[in-house]
């Protein structure tokens, strides 16, 4: 690596060429909290000195709080109406139908990754699901020898056409993880810091998923235990001499009642007794192929309602309903968050803090919630950290940082 290579422009923002390997890390429902009460318990020897001898800072989120959002709004380092990636899920109104957003078809904006790539750098992305995976890698040349891209979900099947390694899981030694463990983030970690002693790549990406901070609030042991794994990991990786740079997706809140049941205003209800029954359609992006821990259920929907309503009118009544934060326009939803109008419904609905919107109870799947329901999506869910294991300058002080604005700390900003 050498720092005579000149910058890199993506989506209009340009990136110093790294100095060392830079590594952002994305922590699944990573909240604030999570880091703080950890460290205030000892359990973050490393990040607690980083803390003090790098830079601690705050970020906000994409709303809606979700993972494929905001992984895509920080790799790319622009928000959803550059990328296009606005939920986990949403409805195609071109093919009439309710899809997940996976496919790398639906990205309207080039990575970071990318970009770097092909001038020339080698990257590394591991992510803890591998519905991610296609979103993250999009645009590289896995055969070239300098692109990497696997999930620990399927780390087994690995090869160097697809991914750039054949059979990871033989690479870093550990078994499959189940999708609902911590050890699912661990497994990234592991695999990271062995990639980074055996390539030492320009950019490493390391994305975890949200299981425990579901399950655990900030402070409980097993999150304090959770972080601590991070924690040493993390050490390791400074150790080798790269750039570290934490933040977050979405934070966490209790969606719960006092007796530990979720809290849930369910729109499709509402909407049938104002509209019609069956008239509007309620879409939830946070849903995704892994339910279990929070049934699809979370702070933020989009509803389409049928030609002729006044959505005016639909917004102030769901706006006055208890449980209800905002009810917006299309057009003012993707203007205030930044969304692109093409793929949000007609209205925008966010829950208060500790409520969660739901479409109607047949609807969701809540077996496998064996905790009070912890979830996201919602303005409450959008502060995030921002640390970096070195001092950083030239930030305005009036600036408020994204987590989109990752990288361009990482690369741009480092002393």
């Amino acid at each position: 690596m050498t720092d005579r290579k000149p910058p890199v422009t993506v989506n209009d923002r340009t990136y110093a060429w790294p100095k060392n390997p830079v590594v952002v890390v994305c922590i699944d429902g990573s909240e604030p909290a999570y880091i703080e009460q950890a460290v205030k318990a000892r359990r973050m020897p490393f990040t607690a000195g980083i803390l003090k001898s790098g830079a601690d800072l705050r970020a906000k989120c994409i709303i809606p709080a979700f993972t494929n959002p905001n992984n895509l709004s920080i790799v790319t380092g622009a928000p959803p109406s550059v990328h296009g990636i606005c939920g986990n899920f949403f409805y195609n109104t071109e093919t009439g139908s309710e899809v997940m957003m996976n496919d790398p078809k639906l990205l309207r904006a080039g990575t970071i990754f990318k970009a770097f790539f092909d001038a020339g750098a080698k990257i590394t992305i591991i992510t803890a699901k591998d519905k991610l995976r296609k979103l993250l890698g999009h645009g590289l040349d896995y055969s070239s020898g300098r692109a990497m891209c696997f999930s620990s979900e399927k780390a087994d099947e690995t090869t160097r056409a697809e991914h750039g390694i054949d059979n990871a899981q033989a690479f870093v030694g550990r078994p499959i993880p189940s999708v609902y463990s911590a050890e699912l983030s661990e497994f990234i970690f592991d695999a990271g810091v062995k990639l980074m002693a055996r390539d030492r790549p320009d950019l490493m990406y390391l994305s975890t998923t949200d299981y425990i901070q579901h399950k655990h609030a900030p402070g409980s042991p097993v999150a304090n235990d959770f972080y601590a794994m991070m924690d040493g990991y993390w050490a390791q990786l400074d150790a080798m001499g790269a750039t570290l740079a934490l933040t977050a997706d979405h934070g966490m809140a209790d969606m719960h009642n006092a007796a530990g049941a979720p809290d849930v205003v369910y729109l499709q209800p509402i909407l049938d007794a104002m509209l019609g029954v069956g008239a509007a359609r309620v879409i939830l992006p946070i849903t995704d192929p892994y339910v279990v821990h929070h049934g699809a259920l979370g702070g933020y929907a989009t509803a389409y309602l049928p030609d002729g309503a006044d959505i005016a009118k639909v917004c102030a009544d769901l706006a006055a309903i208890d449980g209800i934060e905002v009810a917006l326009t299309n057009g003012e939803a993707c203007r205030r968050f930044l969304l692109p109008p093409d793929r949000v419904g007609d209205i925008v609905i966010i829950a208060t803090a500790n409520k969660a919107v739901g479409s109607q109870p047949d609807k969701h799947d809540l077996s496998g919630l064996t905790d009070p329901l912890r979830s996201h999506g919602g303005l409450s869910t959008q502060n995030v950290p921002l640390i970096v294991n070195r001092p950083v300058s030239g930030l305005p002080a009036s600036q408020q940082l994204r987590n989109f604005d990752i990288f361009s700390v990482a690369l741009n900003n480092v002393a």
